[in-house]
């Protein structure tokens, strides 16, 4: 199954390691898929952790804290960073 990723917010160093899509397997769920996003990004970066995660347009919290549910066929994932300032 395809899963479509989209980031929101500010530009962080790592956008070049941020896939666009993920190839996973049917029944895969979000915690899967955060999971594949991390493998991507290696260990030199992060997810922030107050990240939001959004799935089809329904929020389920924050990287660190999310619902996990299973991934529909046509789903998008989108990760929208953290943003500061006034």
């Amino acid at each position: 199954m395809k899963l479509k990723i989209t980031y929101l917010g500010h530009s962080y160093h790592a956008n070049q390691l941020l896939p666009g899509s993920l190839e996973l397997s049917a029944g895969a769920t979000v915690d899967e898929a955060l999971a594949a996003i991390r493998n991507c990004l290696g260990n030199a970066h992060q997810l922030p952790d107050t990240m939001l995660v959004v799935l089809s347009g329904r929020h389920l919290g924050t990287v660190a804290r999310h619902d996990s549910p299973p991934l529909e066929p046509s789903a998008e994932l989108v990760l929208i960073a953290p943003v500061a300032g006034g």
